[in-house]
């Protein structure tokens, strides 16, 4: 899975710097892990100040207010607040000169704007994806909602503290009551074995050794790794050691989880295998989980939410089926259309409403006349509670009418039916199997609305499913229509309209 060629040439070709600028400082794989797991800043362990002094005084003001930001509502776990991010000699006048309207391009001899005005909130439990190509900015935003980079300018709120612009110490206990991260190369100490790798965080945190190891046993069997924890990381596939990184994330218990690329290092099967399962332990565990890629199917599989990054600014925010069949530009709209349709639209983002239906207690002269009308040869059927009942054949309902039995339920077939949150590829088969639309109904198996066939097609290859006014109706007439019409009025009691 990876990212249209096409959208990779978008973003080629910008101007660069013509003078030296400031760039985010560097961290070795120890010095990133520490960072992460003891709340230590990359300003603290690289001594590397992120702004010069003279515009840092300058902002000294903004950075108070920013500490007394509004808490995030209750059900919002992380909320981003026109954040910037600027790297070089004057990064505050960067700002500036964006916000009164200067490109990225036209800025770029003062230095970079790597994110720019980003705002968002993260529900809690959502997994939220920022997603976007090298150089969008998307590794910057996420190094600033934990404090890694300070924000040159807005404000970020994690469990609704405020993180811009608070003291060091407070910061530090911020990330290790509130956020952990899985990083892009596993970052892994390759001199501790698994467990002690999970443990980590819990070690900095100060908790008896005992007590680590034990909560360090527990996440290693969530994270399938149950019979290696005395191993080393270098004697685990590259599978393994991203689930050792995943399993120290855990471990921290954290509200919030950022991960950076975290799957980007594996093969396709194992990457896929490991997606699943950190859908599976979101579901288990609740875990607002923040996840950075450059693959758009990655991102779409993934994601509750998606954000859509290009050259450091947020061009789109949506569900998969909103950025996928409604795209805010041309950019997104070219981004998306190699994308596996069949797997990111559900039954529900396709349905129609169900034209052919009767209640179990209209009996099968009404059904007859509904498939007369309609020129199809099956209706579906509802219980009186309203729940899906099946289907009934326009030839049994026929021999019905003619017998004059009443009771409609003696020939209801069984039919297929999904939840509204199926995806299409799913749907394919029994599209294959039957001639009937697939019906999609609720919870309490109350019917939605259904799928024909030539609509599930017309999803998949992103074309209109008719081009008139009417609607097409599966599955056609078997019986003619005058048949049907002769039938209703020799049967018909008197006053009744056939």
């Amino acid at each position: 899975m990876v990212a249209p060629a096409h959208a990779v040439s978008r973003c080629r070709g910008r101007s660069r710097p013509t003078r030296p600028t400031q760039r985010a400082p560097v961290l070795s794989t120890a010095q990133a892990v520490h960072s992460a797991c003891s709340g230590e800043s990359v300003t603290e362990i690289t001594a590397v100040k992120a702004e010069a002094t003279a515009s840092e005084a300058e902002h000294t003001t903004d950075a108070a207010a920013a500490t007394t930001t509004a808490p995030a509502a209750p059900g919002i776990a992380v909320k981003a607040d026109r954040l910037y991010k600027a790297f070089g000699r004057k990064p505050h006048d960067i700002v500036k000169k964006l916000q009164n309207g200067a490109s990225r391009d036209e800025l770029a001899h003062l230095g970079t704007a790597a994110v720019i005005d980003a705002s968002f909130e993260v529900q809690r439990g959502e997994i939220f994806v920022v997603m976007g190509l090298s150089g969008s900015g998307k590794s910057t935003l996420i190094r600033m909602l934990n404090g890694l980079l300070e924000a040159t300018s807005g404000t970020v709120t994690v469990g609704g503290t405020p993180i811009t612009g608070i003291p060091a110490a407070k910061l530090r206990d911020v990330r290790r009551q509130s956020i952990s991260m899985v990083f892009q190369h596993f970052a892994l100490l390759p001199h501790r074995t698994v467990i002690d790798n999970v443990a980590y965080g819990l070690e900095v945190q100060g908790m008896p050794r005992e007590e680590r190891l034990a909560k360090a046993r527990t996440i290693i069997r969530l994270v399938g790794l149950d019979g290696w924890a005395d191993n080393l990381p270098s004697e685990l596939s590259g599978g393994m050691q991203q689930r050792v990184g995943l399993g120290r994330a855990l471990a921290a218990d954290t509200d919030v989880l950022l991960m950076d690329e975290a799957f980007s290092a594996l093969d396709p099967l194992i990457r896929r295998e490991m997606q699943e399962q950190l859908i599976e332990l979101q579901a288990e565990l609740g875990k607002t989980i923040i996840f950075i890629t450059h693959d758009l199917n990655e991102a779409m599989f993934l994601g509750d939410r998606i954000a859509v990054m290009r050259d450091g600014r947020i061009v789109q925010i949506g569900t998969p089926e909103e950025i996928l069949t409604d795209p805010a530009n041309d950019y997104v709209a070219q981004f998306v259309q190699d994308v596996d349709r069949a797997r990111v639209l559900t039954a529900g983002s396709v349905m129609e409403p169900a034209r052919s239906v009767v209640t179990v207690t209209a009996g099968p002269r009404a059904a007859l006349r509904t498939m007369r009308d309609l020129q199809t040869s099956a209706t579906f059927v509802l219980r009186r509670d309203r729940s899906f009942a099946g289907v009934v054949r326009d030839r049994d309902v026929l021999k019905q009418v003619k017998a004059g039995d009443g009771d409609l339920r003696a020939i209801i077939l069984d039919a297929t039916a999904v939840s509204a949150d199926t995806a299409l590829v799913d749907l394919v088969e029994l599209a294959v199997e039957s001639d009937l639309p697939i019906a999609v109904v609720d919870d309490r198996n109350r019917l939605l609305g259904v799928i024909p066939r030539v609509t599930l097609l017309a999803a998949l290859g992103n074309v209109s499913p008719t081009t008139g006014e009417m609607p097409v109706m599966e599955p056609p007439a078997t019986i003619s229509m005058s048949i049907i019409t002769e039938t209703l009025r020799e049967t018909a009691s008197e006053g009744v309209q056939p």
